[in-house]
């Protein structure tokens, strides 16, 4: 299986081609669900990496696939920039998916 990047900038897109990871850079929300569809139906995907910007554009789409356990795996990352979330973000994730506060 394959990992494949979905980035907004080309700074990592070429970080991860160099590590032997295809990527594209994108900034369309139309664009982005559509390359994630696409890379869906390629069997041959095991991962979808994309960069922090991408998911906070494709927030509804990211947390349905999350949440779905759809396949692939879908990775966030930061860009070369750093995490822009807050602290706890993974907490977030824990209270939408099982609705406890921890």
């Amino acid at each position: 299986m394959k990992s494949y990047l979905i980035s907004d900038n080309v700074d990592t897109a070429v970080g991860m081609k160099m590590a032997g990871i295809e990527s594209v850079v994108l900034h369309k929300r139309e664009e982005i669900i559509e390359k994630i569809q696409e890379l869906k139906n390629d069997k041959g995907i095991g991962i979808i990496i994309i960069t922090e910007k991408i998911a906070i554009l494709i927030r509804d789409e990211v947390s349905k696939i999350k949440l779905g356990r759809e396949r692939p795996l879908l990775v966030e990352i930061p860009d070369r920039h750093g995490w822009c979330k807050e602290s706890d973000s993974i907490m977030k994730y824990v209270r939408e998916a099982i609705g406890l506060k921890i």
